[in-house]
Formats: C-alpha cells, sequence, structure tokens
C-alpha cells in the first residue's frame, strides 16, 4: 500500500478517535475504527490496526475489547471519571467570581477530556437558576498574578473599587473607586474562596494588620519587587481557616471572644461553622453553650437572626446589647 502525508499520524488519530468516540457505553468495531481514519485520510489494514491498538494499551491507555453482537474497542477508564467532570462542572456553574463567558470556556474544556457521548451528558448537568455572575472579566487573571505574586513574595499594588448608585447617570450602576482611585499596596499571602467569592488575604503595613479584599474588585495588580511583609504574623500566628470561621461573609469587625446558648439539635451547625475543635458545655437536657472567636458584625448578627432564636448570643454583654439593637433599627 502506498504511503500518503496521513499515514505517519495513524496511531495519534486512533488515540483521538478512541477518546473522542468511545466509553463503556459506546464502542467501536473494526470497520467503523476504519471509517474513521478514513474520514482523516488514512487507509489502514486490519492487522495493522490490531498493532497500534496493543502499542495503545503499552503506552497505557485503557482500550477494551468487547466480543459479541454490540461490542467493540472502547476506553475503559480515564484521567477523570464521568461523575468527577460532573463535580467539576457544577463547581463552574455555581461559582460567582466566575464570569459566565469565562465558565462556559472553562466547562468546555472540561468536556474534552470525556468522550463526546459523555459531553453532552456534562452540558444537562444542573445548572443554578438566575445565578449571579460577576461581569469582571479580568478576574482569572487577577488569580494567576496573585498566585505569582505570592510564589515570589513580594508586594503589590492596585486600584479597589465598589458599586454605587448615580442616578444622574444613563448607567445608574456605577462603578466607583475607594481612595478616589489611590493605589493600595499589600503583602498578599493567600487566597480564599468564601460566600461564592475569592479574596486576597494580605498584610497591610500601613495599619499593621491583616485584611481581605475581593478579588473581582480589584483592578490594575502590579507587583512591585518589594519584599512582602508580615512573615511572622503569618508564618507563626495566621490559620486561614480559622480565620475563614471568624469573618461572617468577609465582612470585618472587631474581633471577640462571643458565648453562644445553643439547642443541641443545632450542635451540626455550630460544627459546619467554627470546626470541629469545640469546647461545649451542657446547660440542660436540651441546650449547650460554646464559646467562638467570631469578627463581631452586621453579617454575624444576621447568621444568628437567621437560626430562629435556637442560637443566642449571651456574653459579651456589649455583643448582645449590639445584637438587640440591630434588631430594634430592623423594626424601626
Amino acid at each position: 500500500m502506498a504511503k500518503n502525508p496521513y499515514q505517519k499520524l495513524k496511531l495519534l488519530y486512533l488515540h483521538q478517535i478512541l477518546l473522542q468516540k468511545t466509553d463503556e457505553e459506546h464502542k467501536l468495531s473494526m470497520d467503523e475504527l476504519l471509517a474513521a481514519l478514513a474520514r482523516h485520510g488514512i487507509e489502514a489494514e486490519r492487522k495493522s490496526i490490531y498493532s497500534d491498538i496493543a502499542a495503545l494499551q503499552d503506552f497505557g491507555l485503557d482500550v477494551v475489547l468487547q466480543r459479541g453482537p454490540g461490542g467493540g474497542y472502547y476506553v475503559a477508564s480515564r484521567e477523570f471519571e464521568l461523575p468527577e467532570l460532573k463535580l467539576l462542572v457544577d463547581a463552574i456553574q455555581c461559582s460567582r467570581f466566575i464570569t459566565e463567558k469565562k465558565s462556559n470556556e472553562l466547562i468546555k474544556k472540561i468536556e474534552s477530556l470525556a468522550s463526546e457521548p459523555q459531553a453532552h451528558a456534562l452540558q444537562r448537568q444542573v445548572y443554578v437558576s438566575d445565578r449571579v455572575k460577576t461581569i469582571n472579566e479580568s478576574i482569572y487573571y487577577n488569580i494567576d498574578t496573585l498566585h505569582n505574586a505570592i510564589s515570589e513574595g513580594v508586594q503589590i499594588t492596585f486600584q479597589y473599587f465598589e458599586w454605587a448608585l448615580d442616578f444622574s447617570s444613563p448607567e445608574r450602576i456605577q462603578k466607583r473607586y475607594r481612595k478616589d482611585g489611590a493605589l493600595y499596596q499589600v503583602s498578599p499571602w493567600a487566597l480564599t474562596w468564601d460566600d461564592e467569592n475569592y479574596y486576597m488575604i494580605a498584610y497591610d503595613s500601613a495599619s499593621a494588620s491583616i485584611r481581605h479584599y475581593r478579588v473581582d474588585k480589584m483592578e490594575h495588580i502590579l507587583l512591585t519587587g518589594q519584599k512582602r511583609e508580615g512573615q511572622r504574623l503569618f508564618q507563626n500566628q495566621f490559620n486561614l481557616a480559622s480565620y475563614s470561621r471568624k469573618v461572617f461573609g468577609m465582612f470585618s469587625g472587631d474581633e471577640k471572644n462571643v458565648r453562644l446558648q445553643c439547642e443541641n439539635r443545632f450542635i451540626g451547625v455550630i460544627r459546619d461553622r467554627f470546626g470541629a475543635d469545640l469546647m461545649v458545655q451542657k446547660l440542660d437536657e436540651e441546650h449547650f453553650a460554646v464559646n467562638v472567636t467570631v469578627a463581631v458584625s452586621p453579617q454575624f448578627f444576621s447568621w444568628v437572626f437567621g437560626l430562629g432564636g435556637a442560637v443566642q448570643i449571651i456574653a459579651p454583654a456589649e455583643v448582645r446589647a449590639a445584637f438587640q439593637q440591630q434588631l430594634r433599627n430592623t423594626l424601626e
């Protein structure tokens, strides 16, 4: 048989065809494999396909031949199983910090890890109704830049904005830079995902404190080349998981040790929020008490309120009084 320019690519095309077209539910017979190669301009004999499949198996591709009616060749296992890909797709769809455009691009890439029939199943996965997505398309690259800054151990500068109303403008919801557009300069140490948003945790030398910033509200991030600060605080004292538990919805507040009285049936809620390392004290047959460290903020009070009285703030007195004042403000 005369050689053609595509003949050297036969093994590569066979590898691609098996990955794209086959899985446990979808198999290709020898005739179908030969036809698929022919569509790529490659004529092949059965004997050569047998040896090619053996070579792919030696290479590590899990190609299986099912004999009998409805049988054929198929890829039995992959780097990612279908349930794992479904989890990834669901996570992307539910992530508010990933824009709709970038979500579609990422899901398309995930689909390429499955066979074409499985990719169709991924497209039919659960969609979160009316999911609000960020409109900051640069967040994807912001995260990469921040990872680089953390890896290199340098400070960054950036502008930080919030959304504001301006009824005199055709576009009433407008971007407004904090500090009148002046640059922030901080030392980034970690990234965390909380309440459907990505946050950068950083040391602010101006205030000598730990701060956090929503990544989708950061713009014009630049690495300064200056060595980052706060090393003693972050390496010796800082616990990211503990920090995320204390700061509700990533809204800052004065950090306090708060004593809560809880109904016994809410132990799971308390554990999910504050972790497993809790000192629990029995109060009576139906209630327990627990001391937790939180950043006292309206968001913390909202969390307590949302539990419908099953969790109560019993100390300190000033936190309890502040919660009562927020309730009165809400009633008014």
